[in-house]
Formats: C-alpha cells, sequence, structure tokens
C-alpha cells in the first residue's frame, strides 16, 4: 500500500479516523476547560470532584467515541476494515470502564464530603463513611466485571469459548468454592459487617489484648491501629466469630473510672469535693455524669472509684489521668494521713508471778 492509498478517503479510513480524533480531542479540551474555569470559582464539592477525576479520562473517551463512530460507518461499504472498528470497539470499552470507575469515585466523594467528623459525637458520619467506603468497592469490582465480560462477548470467538465455559460451570464452581472457601466466608463477612457494622471506620476497639482504633475495613482483613502505632491486621471473620470490645460502638461518649487505695483515715467528703472542683475546671469533662465511691475495703485499705464522662475515648482517657495526678497531689499536700502505709502494732507484753516469787 502506496502513500496515496493512505490519504485516500475512498480506500482507507485513516484520514477519517484522523479527522474524528482531531474533532475529539479539540471537544474534550474545550469541556475539561469548561469544567476547571467553573470549578475555580464554584466552590462545589461535586464539581472540584470532576475535576480532580474525571478530566483525564475526557481527553481519551470524547475522541474514542467519535473515533469508533467513524469505523462502524466506515465498515459498512469497506468490510475489509471491520477489524479497524473492532479495535477501537474494545478500546471504546476499556475507557468506559475506566471513565464508570471514575464516575463511582466521584460519587464516593461527594458524599464524603457531605459528612461532619469534626462533631464531638461523629457517631453516623463513621457508620454513613464505613458503609460508602465498602459500597464503592463493592460496586467497583462490578463494574470491572461487566466491564471485561462486555468485552469477551464482543466478539464471535470468545463467545464460542464462553459457551464452552458456561457449560462447565457447575463442575468449575464446586472446585472454586472448596478451594475458595476461606475467601469467599471473609467477602461474605465483609458485606455483613458493611451493613450490620458491628465495627466502623475510627472506632476505638480492645482485640487481641490491644488498645486502637480502626483504620482500615477492607474486604477480606481489618487493620487496627494501635495506641503506639503498631498496627495489627485481622480477617475480616475475626469480627464476626471473636467476642472483642468496641468502646464506641452506638456513641462516643464514655464514663471513666479512676481507682485510689487510700488509708481508712481518708476524708471521703472533701475528696468528692475536690473531685467535682478539678472536673469542673476542664474542658475534658462534658457535664453529663460523676461520682466519687468507695466500692472495697480491704485489710488496711479501702477502694475509692471516682467516675466521670467524657465526650470520646481519647477525651476519657485524658481525663482519667488528670483526676488522678490532681487527686494524687491533692491527698499528698492536704491530707496525707490518707495515703496508704502499713500499720505494725506491738505485742502486749505481760507479767505474771512465777510460783518462786520472781517476775
Amino acid at each position: 500500500m502506496d502513500f496515496n492509498d493512505l490519504i485516500n478517503y475512498r480506500n482507507s479510513p485513516w484520514l477519517l479516523l484522523l479527522l474524528s480524533g482531531t474533532l475529539g480531542l479539540v471537544i474534550s479540551t474545550i469541556v475539561i476547560s469548561a469544567i476547571r474555569v467553573t470549578a475555580s470559582r464554584k466552590e462545589w464539592s461535586a464539581l472540584r470532584a470532576i475535576r480532580e477525576n474525571l478530566t483525564s479520562v475526557l481527553n481519551f473517551f470524547i475522541p474514542i467515541v467519535l473515533i469508533t463512530t467513524a469505523a462502524k460507518a466506515y465498515s459498512y461499504s469497506n468490510p475489509q476494515y471491520e477489524w479497524v472498528f473492532a479495535l477501537s470497539k474494545t478500546t471504546l470499552i476499556g475507557i468506559t470502564t475506566w471513565l464508570m470507575v471514575s464516575i463511582v469515585i466521584i460519587v464516593e466523594k461527594v458524599l464524603i464530603d457531605k459528612l461532619d467528623f469534626n462533631t464531638p459525637d461523629n457517631n453516623q458520619a463513621r457508620r454513613l463513611f464505613t458503609k460508602i467506603k465498602f459500597i464503592k468497592r463493592i460496586v467497583v469490582i462490578m463494574v470491572v466485571t461487566i466491564g471485561v465480560s462486555i468485552l469477551l462477548l464482543s466478539f464471535d470467538s470468545v463467545r464460542q469459548y464462553g459457551v464452552g465455559i458456561l457449560t462447565s460451570a457447575g463442575i468449575a464452581s464446586v472446585i472454586i468454592g472448596f478451594a475458595a472457601q476461606k475467601s469467599l466466608a471473609n467477602l461474605m463477612a465483609g458485606i455483613q459487617i458493611a451493613f450490620t457494622q458491628p465495627i466502623k471506620i475510627d472506632d476505638v476497639v480492645i482485640v487481641e489484648g490491644e488498645w486502637g482504633r480502626i483504620e482500615e475495613i477492607n474486604l477480606t482483613y481489618v487493620v487496627v491501629n494501635i495506641w503506639d502505632l503498631r498496627r495489627i491486621v485481622l480477617p475480616i471473620t475475626y469480627f464476626i466469630e471473636t467476642p472483642f470490645q468496641n468502646w464506641t460502638r452506638n456513641d462516643s461518649a464514655l464514663t471513666g473510672a479512676a481507682f485510689f487505695y487510700l488509708n481508712y483515715y481518708t476524708p471521703v467528703d472533701k475528696l468528692r469535693a475536690k473531685l467535682k472542683e478539678i472536673l469542673e475546671s476542664t474542658p475534658l469533662w462534658d457535664g453529663r455524669t460523676w461520682a466519687l465511691q468507695v466500692t472495697d475495703t480491704q485489710n488496711q485499705l479501702m477502694v475509692v472509684r471516682a467516675l466521670m464522662s467524657a465526650r470520646n475515648s481519647s477525651e476519657t482517657f485524658d481525663l482519667r489521668c488528670l483526676v488522678r495526678e490532681k487527686l494524687i497531689e491533692f491527698i499528698a499536700n492536704e491530707h496525707p494521713e490518707a495515703l496508704p502505709a502499713t500499720r505494725v502494732e506491738e505485742p502486749v507484753q505481760m507479767k505474771f508471778k512465777l510460783p518462786d516469787g520472781g517476775i
């Protein structure tokens, strides 16, 4: 094929495809520029998400749509170039799948931007955040699966192989079911957690004897951020099959306790008044509840428990530490007799007379 054949519209589609692609690039440039200009002037979260996630794919999507349309029209009168349409159609399916995944990500970002995590009790926001993240992953997997399926079914030869695969799907499904039993169990557990929500992103939990926060919830595993910045990675079935503590299941507010082992000479009323003074002077206390009680007695000590409430687990921990420091300082300075001490009594010496008159 010489140069004249390449540029001849009647003999080859290249010039038509080049014009279609160029027109598509012009249109995509105009659309992307309009999106960027509008996003810079309007504080719309949806438009900002479109600018961040959709502009790249539009550079390819609009030109490929026009090229595929031109190739299809050309193939009607020139069947020998049917392969050009098949190639452009394959590319269009792949880019369309990319576009749909980008749209899902945009919807996710728009929904998350509407959530308010800055309130003291952000339990509802974290609940919705967990659902949005999990549903987004499921939808992305479905979009990619549908895109690959459409791509395979677009060709007759692959469709024939697909029929052969479908006829053996029964046996294959049994084999895959046994082989992937653990993975399927994790996947089903992930779906159950996404909707029943025994855990949510940023929940405070006690797992494997460690205090931490839920950092990631994936399809098959959960990452827990431990207080000392270590991470525990657990299979998602752990939170279905194993008992664990969730301190923020329904409400972020918690009641904390601080225990003191004190002498029986402790002035409990004065200690109770000091606790109230400490709580009223700190913003860590949410004002809901407080108490100071003698909860137990031991051989030489009594157990005094101070209760206090706070808005979330972090503030509860800080408030407990503050109360311990202030009450110990108060006891040591004002009532040192209340500090724990070991009492030793001298044995009573008894005097008696011996038969011979001695003592």
